[in-house]
């Protein structure tokens, strides 16, 4: 069986939150939680609230994603 293709999306950073999690809003309204990848968080790459970036959303699960890209 094959894995499902994750779902790429555009949203805006709302909130900072503990763990190096945010809350983001798709561009369709839709918030949802998000953490940043591992390469990311290797480079140190800073995220604030109001920043764009690229979310991975799995479609078994749409309310949580993973940011792999700031704008």
């Amino acid at each position: 069986m094959a894995k499902e293709e994750k779902i790429e999306l555009e949203a805006e950073v709302v909130e900072a939150l503990p763990d190096a999690r945010f809350k983001v809003r798709l561009e369709n309204g839709q918030e949802l939680l998000a953490y940043v990848s591992g390469k990311m968080r290797k480079f140190f790459i800073r995220i604030l609230p109001g920043d764009k970036v690229s979310v991975e959303i799995s479609p078994y699960d749409m309310t949580k994603g993973r940011i792999t890209y700031r704008r």
